[in-house]
């Protein structure tokens, strides 16, 4: 396991904030963090973070192979990506492999049952995306490992991300600064997102974990419903919650990573949700995968085909599952349709955002589902499953509680898609020397994270359920 919250929250990261805050020297700061993000993954992976090391090597090297061979940089660049894709291939899909191979031929070769180290696609992908930057000539290759090093192994996004570009860091990295400003809303920024992954994501993943693993006999329409609301609003506010901690820590730290999601739920077709979700991967596989297949430059036909094949990649890059393939299909699907399909556009607004929360919350039952057959099952039961037992019905009132009730009305609040408010809240409260009402909402945005803070911490040294759903991606 990784450090517990509790452990993270009092133990760690003061012990490292304070250290790195009283070192002078920045050569000396990336030291203090390079050496905090290995204990902090070795303690949870004490044999992977070889592999961790090994990548960063390799990746270093072979950049610095490409820069100063003009003529073969090429072959470097195809040795490094077989390289990290053939890794990411042995440690994450070599069982799934096995699998299919064993149902497609009936076949009994036995899986190699390797263990998924923690956020090996994240760390992957973004050891790529430096590697091929420095062949389009985007950065400028580092010479020093360690700085390499310190944006791979990262702690605050290691494990579930966002996928952060060398080139949006490689300042900062060498050459970057701390105020209290920053350190203040870098902190607030990081109890938000916990309050999102405790409060909400918790809250909603219990009663998911409940009516995913329940009895058929017990699932009705009402039941897959809830189930399928409440993984809708914990696999948003899991992962935009643990994006929110990165981002604040990494302010905290003097780094500055981009924005992940931008209110996705409330996006007007799959491909404007596709803008606001998981930004980062979104944005890594049309820059490094549909742009090189040719985009949509070489007519409709093409088109098409390399819109499947990146969202093919998209789910499977999120696990050995062929229910992760269908759910990226079935985004892939959907994003061809509203392309040639000129119907959503001229729509009105309200039923366009229907039919996309409508497409997403169908596509994540899959995303959920264990097996390809339980995922059609609750999906059949959502719309076809109108039995009305008392079993059911007293297993779909037992997962609304009060206090999942209350959740479930923050999460749709918190969703809802108020960028103008919040713009400017975040816009008037940055600043060191806010006046006026905006002091006043300043001072209560902290004494509200303040009492958060606090409330998350009782909520985690009570309970035993905090999973992260990335940390297996």
């Amino acid at each position: 396991m990784i450090f517990s919250s509790l452990e993270f929250l009092c133990v760690f990261l003061p012990v490292v904030f304070v250290l790195y805050c009283i070192i002078p020297s920045i050569k000396a700061k990336n030291a203090i963090l390079i050496l905090a993000s290995l204990l902090f993954y070795a303690y949870g992976e004490p044999v992977y973070i070889i592999l961790m090391i090994v990548s960063s090597l390799m990746n270093y090297i072979m950049a610095r192979l490409i820069a100063g061979n003009n003529k073969g940089k090429k072959v470097f660049l195809i040795v490094a990506v077989f390289l990290n894709l053939g890794m990411l291939a042995v440690f994450k899909y070599a069982d799934f492999a096995v699998d299919t191979v064993n149902t497609i031929f009936s076949l009994k070769i036995p899986q190699p049952g390797i263990t998924l180290p923690i956020g090996i696609s994240f760390f992957t992908f973004q050891a790529l995306s430096y590697v091929i930057d420095v062949y389009w000539g985007r950065v400028e290759v580092q010479k020093n490992f360690f700085n390499i090093l310190l944006y791979i192994s990262f702690f605050p996004q290691l494990i579930a991300g966002p996928i952060v570009k060398y080139r949006d860091i490689n300042e900062a990295i060498e050459n970057r600064t701390m105020n209290a400003d920053e350190i203040a809303r870098g902190l607030r920024r990081f109890i938000c997102g916990l309050g999102k992954k405790v409060l909400i994501a918790n809250t909603m993943g219990l009663a998911a974990d409940h009516i995913f693993t329940a009895a058929h006999s017990k699932v009705n329409f009402l039941v897959a419903w809830i189930g399928a609301i409440a993984y809708l609003m914990q696999i948003y506010y899991d992962f935009s919650g643990y994006s929110d901690m990165a981002i604040g820590l990494g302010h905290m730290f003097g780094f500055h990573f981009k924005e992940n999601f931008q209110y996705p739920y409330g996006s007007d077709s799959v491909q404007e949700f596709w803008r606001r979700w998981h930004i980062s991967l979104s944005t890594w596989f049309k820059e490094y995968l549909y742009i090189p297949l040719g985009g949509n430059r070489k007519g409709t036909a093409r088109t098409c085909l390399n819109r499947m094949i990146v969202f093919f990649f998209t789910g499977l890059w999120h696990g050995a599952n062929w229910t992760f393939v269908i759910w990226g299909l079935w985004h892939g699907l959907f994003l061809l349709f509203e392309a040639y399909c000129p119907i959503v556009k001229k729509a009105p607004k309200f039923l366009t955002r229907i039919y996309t929360l409508l497409v997403v919350c169908v596509g994540f039952v899959m995303f959920r589902a264990d097996t390809l057959s339980d995922g059609l099952f609750m999906i059949g039961q959502m719309f076809t499953g109108f039995s009305i037992n008392a079993a059911s019905m007293s297993f779909a009132m037992q997962q609304l509680t009060p206090w999942f009730l209350v959740m479930l009305a923050a999460a749709f609040i918190g969703a809802a898609p108020i960028r103008g408010l919040v713009n400017s809240i975040r816009d008037n409260t940055k600043a060191e020397d806010v006046s006026g009402k905006w002091k006043a909402v300043h001072v209560l945005l902290y004494v509200l994270s303040g009492l958060l803070l606090v409330w998350c911490m009782i909520r985690l040294s009570g309970s035993t359920y905090n999973p992260f759903i990335y940390f297996r991606f």
